[in-house]
């Protein structure tokens, strides 16, 4: 029997301006090319992006991948504490 996967040492929690699900579409094909990233969700309904992720994946590095997507990350949380966007 394969071991559980280990628990997702951080929580990150964006609100990014997404419009339409081509928008939630871009953010989670950047989010799933990134290694270290164990669940991921986007949702333009509700405006709300959620990562877990390893230890060695900074917050700061998935804020800017967002970013690339070329959407506005206007609020962050990392590990339940509001962080810089």
């Amino acid at each position: 029997m394969a071991a559980p996967a280990a628990a997702a040492a951080h929580h990150y929690h964006f609100e990014v301006e997404m419009t339409c699900g081509g928008c939630s579409g871009a953010v989670n094909r950047v989010l799933g090319k990134m290694e270290g990233i164990q669940k991921y969700t986007a949702d333009h309904n509700t405006k709300m992006v959620d990562v877990y992720a390893d230890e060695g994946v900074a917050y700061e590095t998935v804020l800017e991948k967002i970013k690339k997507t070329g959407k506005a990350v206007t609020k962050g949380e990392k590990d339940g504490v509001d962080a810089a966007v």
